[in-house]
């Protein structure tokens, strides 16, 4: 099939824009989660806009890089950020179908997760450094305890959808079928598990830490390269999040477009990831920091209710 036959159907402009909403209105949501976890903490914390202030700064210092740094260390910012927009333009995110048409697909997305947490990971690897390469060796046995769960429970619902399109499965869950309920239930506990670990939340990780060891691969960034890859973690977060809501909690999203639906389904998207941020921030400050030798035992549980979902469907079906 050739890329034109791939498009057929799709909205381009729409994609475009609710990829770069996304972008714009990222750091406002990871500027509201460091509030609210300010607000949980007792203190007055920064403002909403301070994630806009920190990136602001940082694009305008120079970058510095070390000698033995390559290409992998020197393009992740922007291949990160660059791969996240182009997931952000298959979401359904206002229309009930993807932007994207035919290309808005599951396995697509996946592969562009995979993607994302491989370049993120090298370039740890690539600076010589052995604190970045410890921490991009975290990274990499994070994906690999995270990305089967999600896997599986996506997995699944395109299994009860009958389709790996993200617009077909988020059709099939907003006329929930009945005798799936099981399944879907199961498996949207599954993706919310893997969901809150892949945006780097307590207790598996704390994003803006950078002097963890989690956030290895960061150590040796600094100027515009770090300011990109602080865009970069607040999309992910953003579009992880709105992949789940978007095939989860499809409700609002609109059927038909025209300039009232579009209108409502912006006003209830917004809204929806309000509640789903504020439901993170509890979780968040609800728990301490988990021990990264224990976190495989910990994902066992996320693996395990994706199977039950996947022998749920075996038995309905």
């Amino acid at each position: 099939m050739n890329f034109p036959s791939l498009l057929a159907g799709s909205l381009w402009p729409l994609a475009l824009i609710q990829a770069a909403a996304l972008l714009a209105v990222a750091p406002l949501f990871a500027g509201f989660s460091r509030v609210m976890r300010a607000r949980m903490h007792n203190r007055r914390g920064p403002g909403v806009l301070q994630e806009y202030r920190d990136i602001a700064k940082l694009l305008r210092r120079q970058s510095v890089a070390p000698a033995a740094a390559g290409m992998a260390f020197r393009s992740m910012p922007y291949l990160l950020t660059g791969g996240l927009l182009v997931i952000a333009t298959a979401l359904p995110v206002v229309t009930l179908t993807s932007p994207m048409g035919a290309a808005g697909d599951l396995i697509t997305v996946i592969y562009l997760f995979a993607v994302v947490r491989f370049v993120f990971a090298i370039a740890g690897l690539d600076t010589g450094s052995t604190f970045s390469g410890i921490g991009a060796s975290r990274e990499a046995v994070l994906g690999v305890l995270v990305e089967p769960i999600l896997l599986l429970g996506l997995w699944v619902a395109a299994l009860v959808a009958g389709s790996t399109s993200l617009g077909a499965i988020a059709a099939r869950v907003l006329h929930w079928p009945v005798s799936s309920s099981l399944t879907l239930i199961l498996a949207g506990l599954a993706c919310a598990f893997a969901t809150y670990i892949e945006m780097g939340k307590l207790p598996f990780d704390m994003a803006e830490a950078e002097q963890e060891l989690q956030e290895g691969p960061l150590t040796e960034y600094s100027g515009a390269a770090l300011g990109v890859v602080k865009i970069g973690i607040s999309l992910k977060q953003l579009v992880v999040l709105q992949l789940f809501l978007g095939l989860f909690f499809p409700f609002g999203l609109a059927e038909h477009i025209t300039p009232l639906t579009l209108l409502i389904a912006v006003v209830l998207c917004l809204l929806k990831l309000l509640i789903a941020v504020f439901i993170v921030a509890l979780i968040e400050n609800s728990v301490a920091r988990l021990r990264f030798l224990k976190t495989s035992r910990t994902t066992w549980a996320g693996f395990g209710l994706a199977f039950l979902a996947l022998v749920s469907w075996l038995v309905a079906g």
